[in-house]
């Protein structure tokens, strides 16, 4: 491994995202405006209004968003993302790598404090990391056969197997994050997950009622690092007592409460209520780009294990159709087959576009003869707590009908939907939106734990990507992998999409990074 490549391929591949913010009605990007004075009171609370009750709050066992963003104010990690996205201390004070890029040994800060008074030590750490390692899907395919062992109280040092590029940002990104918790939760925790939620962050967890809300209260013994805030990165500051995420699933419950100040933050705003919230003045509406919508096939069990059936049904895909239905605006999507950002020089690309958006209904229907379709029932999996999901889907059904298919659609609360896709012999296909990642090899569409993906071709160029010697190489290696998933159709990008959240305009120092970050922020009376 080309130990300069190390760093010249994560610069190269974050260098487009740090133009990457969001904007609100103002058409300013960043941060919230602070219309602090001597005179003005503020609020001991927030109340977030999110569309989805999360399935667990344990970083490690979900890729759920609404968790990783509850739980990103519990749990801290080694390292975390700036908001340029490059991977940043956090509970780690440095790291130091080998020269073969095989050990990495964290230095720990010390006096750090959990939620329950315990200092935190290596003891934790590795306890925790290996945990990661064992539980989390993305770090057990990316980081295999990798392992932490304690060197003394406040050093821990990371085994690999293999050198890879990408080892930092794998630790630091949000999907999946390695979260630190005492060792004797790890230790009693249950084989479905953790269930006291015990971190060393500036909330800590107080209730979870269900179906109503989950509360947070500021944690007074926390100890932020001296440094700028920066995205996840920085220094925190509780400025409310309690933080209270409500679960709305009805978008219009929770677009009234935010135009009544009963909730201050409203996350998933339907598209077709963009436009009308924008308008108002005391609202502040922030477009920020969001990931792909993706349309997952089932290709181990049911009719679509068979590879000339999925082409055929994809050849008469309208994508465009699928996402104006979806997102209704058409500067909140756009058509692009990229599973990477589309900005992000390094790793976007159109392979496979000749698969992508074919809506030809006569060639899918001779293909679909070809294959032998015999009328056998396609289930369509989907969750209503999340609009542009459900719709995709039902728009899905209708094109797949007009192609003579027996199609049925199966709905779920969100918890139940990610549970129910985990049983390959319940869908046949199911859509979801995905936020974007910082390299493919975090991509959910290649990894083996959420659509079922089994495949060794796929799995040999992402180990190609990782050890490749330089940015170009690595480059290629993705375009090939992008054209073969196309070809074989285990995933399809249907579009990209931008993600909206509302507020009131009483909020002081909000940024928005990949989710409203609440810490350092103030919330007017």
């Amino acid at each position: 491994m080309n130990r300069k490549f190390l760093g010249v391929v994560f610069l190269l591949a974050l260098l487009a995202l740090t133009a990457i913010g969001c904007s609100n009605n103002d058409s300013k990007a960043g941060k919230s405006d602070d219309n602090s004075s001597a005179n003005v009171s503020y609020k001991d609370e927030i109340n977030i209004a999110v569309t989805a009750q999360p399935p667990t709050l344990d970083s490690a066992m979900t890729v759920s968003q609404v968790a990783l963003d509850i739980a990103g104010n519990i749990f801290e990690t080694l390292y975390t993302l700036n908001e340029d996205y490059e991977p940043t201390p956090m509970l780690a004070e440095s790291v130091d790598i080998s020269d073969d890029g095989k050990t990495y040994t964290f230095k720990l800060r010390e006096g750090i404090l959990f939620h329950n008074g315990k200092e935190m030590t290596s003891e934790d750490v590795v306890a925790s990391m290996n945990r990661w390692l064992e539980k989390s899907s993305r770090a057990k395919s990316l980081l295999e056969n990798a392992n932490f062992v304690a060197e003394d109280p406040y050093t821990v040092v990371l085994n690999l197997e293999n050198a890879a590029s990408d080892v930092l940002i794998i630790m630091a990104s949000q999907a999946n994050f390695p979260a630190i918790m005492p060792k004797e939760i790890i230790d009693s925790a249950p084989a479905e997950g953790v269930t006291e939620y015990i971190g060393t962050g500036p909330f800590q967890f107080e209730e979870w009622k269900q179906d109503q809300y989950i509360k947070l209260s500021k944690y007074d013994e926390y100890q932020a690092v001296d440094e700028e805030a920066s995205g996840f990165a920085g220094k925190k500051e509780a400025f409310v007592e309690d933080v209270f995420y409500h679960f709305v699933t009805d978008h219009s419950t929770r677009i009234a409460g935010i135009q009544t100040g009963e909730y201050d933050i409203a996350d998933n705003i339907p598209t077709e209520s963009y436009e009308q919230l924008n308008s108002i003045d005391d609202i502040k509406v922030y477009t920020f780009v969001g990931g792909t919508l993706t349309m997952f096939f089932n290709t181990n069990e049911g009719v679509l294990a068979d590879v000339n059936i999925r082409q055929a049904i994809n050849a008469a895909f309208n994508m465009d159709e699928i996402l104006l239905a979806s997102f209704v605006n058409e500067e909140l999507y756009s058509l692009d087959p990229s599973y990477m950002n589309p900005n992000q020089i390094q790793w976007a690309s159109d392979a496979g576009k000749e698969y992508y958006n074919q809506a030809d209904l006569e060639k899918a229907k001779t293909l679909l003869a070809d294959a032998g379709y015999n009328g056998e029932e396609i289930t369509l999996l989907t969750t209503q707590d999340y609009a542009e999901m459900y719709t995709a889907t039902t728009v899905v059904q209708e094109q797949l009908r007009q192609l003579g298919l027996n199609v049925k659609i199966e709905n779920y609360d969100f918890p139940t939907f990610l549970e129910t896709k985990n049983d390959l012999s319940k869908w046949d296909i199911f859509i979801t939106s995905n936020g974007y990642q910082l390299t493919p090899p975090q991509l959910l569409a290649v990894n083996p734990d959420w659509a079922g993906l089994n495949d060794a071709n796929v799995a040999e160029l992402l180990t190609q990507i990782r050890a490749a010697d330089s940015p170009e190489e690595a480059k290629a290696k993705w375009d090939e992998l992008q054209g073969y998933l196309y070809e074989t159709l285990s995933s399809t990008v249907i579009g990209q999409y931008n993600s909206i959240l509302a507020t009131t305009n009483k909020l002081e120092g909000l940024e928005v990074f990949e989710a409203p970050i609440i810490w350092n922020t103030k919330v007017i009376e």
